[in-house]
C-alpha cells in the first residue's frame, strides 16, 4: 500500500479551506433536543443516559461545582461523538489533532484553577506546600507542584490525543495487513480481519472511555477548587 499512514490526521479540505469547523459542528445534529410531549425510544435513551452520567460524576461536588453540569454534560457528548464518527471509513477525527485537545484542555484547566483562587485562595496556595515540609525543601517543593499543576492540561490533552491516534494508527496497519494477505494465504488474511473487527469493537468502547476519562479528570481538578 502505498498510501501514507498519516494521511487520515492531515485536516481535510474543500476547495482549499479548511472544514474542521463544520465537522466539529456535525455531531451537534446527532443530539436534537426533544419537542414532543413523549419522547421516541431513542431521545429517552439518550436523556436516561445523560441523566446517569450526571447523577454519576457530580455527587462529589458541591453546589458550586454542579453549576457545570451542563458544561461538562455537553464536553463528554462532543467528544463522544467525534471519537465514534471519526470510525467511520474515510472520515476524519478532530480528537487526534493535539492543537484542538489543548484548546479543550487549557480554558477548562485555567477555569478550574481560577473559580479555586478565588473561592478558596488559602486552600489553592495550600497545595503547592505540603504540611510538614522540612525548611530546606520548600523552594524545591514549590517548584515541583507548580510544574505539575501546569502539566495537568497538557496530560489531559497528550492522553486523549495519544490513545484515539493508536487506535486509528493500528486498525489502519491491521487493515492493510489483511488486505495484503488476501492474495497471498486466504487463511491467514480471514484471521487477521477478525482480529481487525475485535479491535474495531474494542475502539469503539475507547472512543467512549477516553470521552469519560477527559470529563472525569475535569470534574476531579473542579471538585479539588471548589
Amino acid at each position: 500500500m502505498n498510501e501514507n499512514l498519516f494521511s487520515s490526521f492531515t485536516t481535510p479540505t474543500m476547495m482549499g479551506l479548511p472544514i474542521v469547523i463544520l465537522i466539529i459542528m456535525f455531531p451537534s445534529i446527532l443530539f436534537p433536543s426533544p419537542n414532543r410531549l413523549i419522547s421516541n425510544r431513542l431521545v429517552s435513551l439518550q436523556q436516561w443516559l445523560i441523566q446517569l452520567t450526571t447523577k454519576q460524576m457530580l455527587t462529589i461536588h458541591s453546589r458550586k461545582g454542579q453549576t457545570w453540569a451542563l458544561m461538562l454534560m455537553s464536553l463528554i457528548m462532543f467528544i463522544g461523538s467525534t471519537n465514534l464518527l471519526g470510525l467511520l471509513p474515510h472520515s476524519f477525527t478532530p480528537t487526534t489533532q493535539l492543537s484542538m485537545n489543548l484548546g479543550m484542555a487549557i480554558p477548562l484547566w485555567a477555569a478550574t484553577v481560577v473559580v479555586g483562587f478565588r473561592h478558596k485562595t488559602k486552600a489553592s496556595l495550600a497545595h503547592f506546600l505540603p504540611q510538614g515540609t522540612p525548611l530546606p525543601l520548600i523552594p524545591m517543593l514549590v517548584i515541583i507542584e507548580t510544574i505539575s499543576l501546569f502539566i495537568q492540561p497538557v496530560a489531559l490533552a497528550v492522553r486523549l490525543t495519544a490513545n484515539i491516534t493508536a487506535g486509528h494508527l493500528l486498525m489502519h496497519l491491521i487493515g492493510g495487513a489483511a488486505l495484503a494477505l488476501m492474495k497471498i494465504n486466504t487463511s491467514i488474511a480471514l484471521i487477521t480481519f477478525v482480529i481487525l473487527v475485535l479491535l474495531t469493537i474494542l475502539e469503539f468502547a475507547v472512543a467512549l472511555i477516553q470521552a469519560y476519562v477527559f470529563t472525569l479528570l475535569v470534574s476531579l481538578y473542579l471538585h479539588d477548587n471548589t
